[in-house]
């Protein structure tokens, strides 16, 4: 589960009660702004996602948490009462599908779940949290609109599954773009300040480093297998990656890693600690890295020990 639904007007005939009414004579006839259409978007792709679940949730408490999440409130439901919630959903959902139910006889209906708490859950620790990052690009109430629509099969939608994905990743990328845009001007003025400090050596291709502790063994070929101790973090002091939380040492091949490790660790002597600048050519680039935390075109900050050279 990773998304859920909420709104009025589609969903009268079995959330009425509910909703307390319907509210689709302020729903919009057309998407006129660019923020319509991404909040309807959103809206579509949240309807897809959680379609077997909407029979299961109270949709006033899914918007009302969904609200909140994006305030910045606390949740509306502990973390405890989520899990239990969860789990009772889960339940439901295979059950309403027919398939057998862990301790219990075949056939049998499990206890009903709590439609508000699922609301709540969905809304502020699912969807509320997912979308956050994005929550001032969102018309809530045009979202919900999509997700009426969409989950109760009635009305007209004012997006096609297919142009919703299409408006979805246009999206993504004017944010890229963005984002590319503001990484890369602060890479650039970091780097031209840093290279002034004392130290600081600046390579041909733009890789910055700094000996922090001197070694006396070999250096690796561009193709060596190594192993390390390395910390990573952005610009802004944000850690993204640390062998040294893990407790072990890391072992790869340096044909294997980005542009500036496999420049800076072969410059290293084995026992020398450097600290690496990498600028955004010799690092992930305008993808960016998976999971999100390296954004695109950022700079990058390593500090990494060189303890051996394994082939």
């Amino acid at each position: 589960m990773k998304r859920s639904v909420s709104g009025i007007a589609a969903l009268v005939a079995i959330t009425m009660s509910m909703l307390g009414g319907s509210l689709s004579a302020q729903e919009k006839t057309a998407l006129v702004s660019e923020r319509d259409k991404v909040s309807y978007a959103v809206g579509v792709d949240v309807a897809s996602s959680f379609e077997p679940v909407g029979p299961f949730i109270d949709l006033a408490a899914f918007e009302k948490a969904l609200k909140n999440a994006f305030s910045g409130g606390q949740p509306l439901i502990s973390e405890d009462e989520a899990r239990q919630t969860d789990q009772a959903l889960r339940v439901n959902i295979a059950a309403s599908q027919g398939q057998p139910i862990p301790g219990m006889p075949p056939g049998s209906t499990p206890p009903p779940v709590d439609k508000s708490k699922v609301g709540l859950m969905l809304g502020g620790f699912v969807v509320g949290q997912a979308l956050a990052p994005m929550k001032d690009d969102i018309d809530v109430a045009v979202l919900m609109q999509a997700m009426r629509t969409a989950l109760g099969k009635t009305g007209t939608p004012l997006l096609t599954v297919e142009q919703a994905q299409a408006e979805m990743q246009a999206f993504m990328t004017r944010q890229q773009g963005q984002a590319g845009a503001k990484n890369r001007a602060e890479g650039i003025s970091f780097l031209a300040e840093n290279k002034t400090r004392k130290g600081v050596i600046t390579t041909p291709t733009g890789l910055q480093y700094m000996v922090l502790r001197e070694g006396n063994g070999a250096r690796p070929l561009p193709s060596s297998r190594v192993r390390v101790n390395y910390v990573g973090t952005l610009l802004n002091g944000t850690k993204f990656d640390s062998s040294y939380d893990r407790g072990q040492p890391a072992e790869f091949g340096l044909n294997q890693v980005i542009p500036g490790w496999t420049e800076g660790v072969s410059l290293m002597p084995v026992g020398a600690k450097y600290r690496f600048w990498i600028p955004s050519e010799l690092a992930y680039g305008p993808n960016g890295a998976p999971g999100g935390v390296i954004g695109p075109d950022a700079t990058l900050t390593f500090d990494v020990e060189l303890m051996g050279i394994l082939q």
